[in-house]
């Protein structure tokens, strides 16, 4: 379990009674934000707290992070951001009193000092460029204490009225972003093959399967090469992509079924060299229930530089590793 501090800003409002955290997946020049990166680091079951002019409310996150495209309600707020992010889903709940951190300098400020990214001056003033930072389980219990919470009961990761962070909610967006992106290949000008064809493609069959068979052989994670037991997943995903890119060879793997979750889902990538990543918030019990070692990794498979360059996309964009 780890410890989040968000400084919300203006998008408080929408994000803790909406039950979420959301921000851009990179800077306005293109540069990742270590602020913005460290929500692909937060795992079901991290406590959140939530800062806006003090600290408001706590809850546990539900969800890993996904990509999501920019609330609707933010409205006018950041329309300068990049249209796509990531989301966190977090089941946020007030706290009995706001902490003012600038009242409680004694006591928290020698923990300020031990922050290596603390979202705080020492002067008790939040720092406005830092989003999402990690926060010692001291600090926690500290600043629960002083909102006259008792820290034991969110060990216990079950608050009333608060969803269980154990059992994860539809990712909220993902499915109505897909299913709007259909609705526009269904009422495109453009041959009825070709519509079938993408429309196929979007759960990894049909034309885009044969042609992603050209390339693959077989699962690089399990290695099966029966081809009923293969889904030809999308590298860059079937909603971010143009209608040549979902049908395009080398944005595709052969992946079994519990191998495609893991890459769609972004707990592994690959390195150009074939060498599989893994993101440090997979849960490694469950990678070797699967059949995946995390010690023992497949051994590694050339890839060719079209799919490099969708693999490059992968890593950046939907591995949940965040930048060192």
């Amino acid at each position: 379990m780890r410890y989040w501090w968000v400084n919300h800003k203006q998008t408080f409002r929408h994000e803790f009674e909406g039950s979420y955290i959301w921000a851009p997946k990179h800077k306005q020049d293109g540069s990742r934000n270590r602020f913005y990166d460290f929500l692909r680091e937060v795992t079901p079951g991290d406590l959140v707290f939530s800062y806006a002019s003090g600290i408001q409310g706590v809850g546990f996150a539900i969800s890993y992070a996904y990509t999501c495209p920019r609330p609707e309600e933010f409205g006018h707020i950041g329309e300068a951001w990049d249209q796509l992010g990531w989301r966190v889903d977090v089941g946020f709940r007030p706290l009995p009193r706001v902490v003012k951190p600038k009242q409680h300098l004694t006591v928290l400020a020698p923990l300020i000092e031990l922050e290596r990214y603390s979202p705080l001056r020492p002067t008790g003033d939040g720092l406005q460029h830092v989003y999402l930072t990690s926060i010692s389980e001291r600090m926690a219990e500290v600043l629960l204490g002083l909102a006259g919470a008792d820290p034991r009961e969110f060990r216990g990761m079950a608050l009333p009225g608060v969803a269980s962070p154990l059992v994860e909610r539809e990712l909220v967006g993902q499915q109505e972003w897909e299913d709007i992106e259909q609705k526009r290949i269904l009422h495109a000008d453009v041959p009825k093959t070709t519509r079938t064809a993408l429309i196929s493609a979007r759960v990894g069959q049909g034309l885009f399967k044969e042609r992603v068979s050209r390339l693959e052989r077989a699962c690089r994670i399990t290695f099966v090469d029966n081809p009923t037991h293969l889904i030809a997943s999308h590298i860059k995903p079937w909603r971010e992509s143009t209608n040549e890119e979902r049908l395009h060879e080398a944005n595709g793997l052969l992946l079994t079924p519990t191998a495609d979750h893991l890459f769609d889902r972004g707990f592994i990538s690959f390195e150009d060299g074939g060498q599989l990543l893994i993101s440090p918030v997979a849960h490694k019990e469950s990678l070797r229930r699967m059949g995946l070692e995390p010690s023992n990794p497949p051994r590694p498979l050339q890839f060719n530089e079209d799919q490099k360059h969708f693999l490059a996309h992968h890593r950046r964009a939907i591995f949940l590793s965040a930048a060192e």
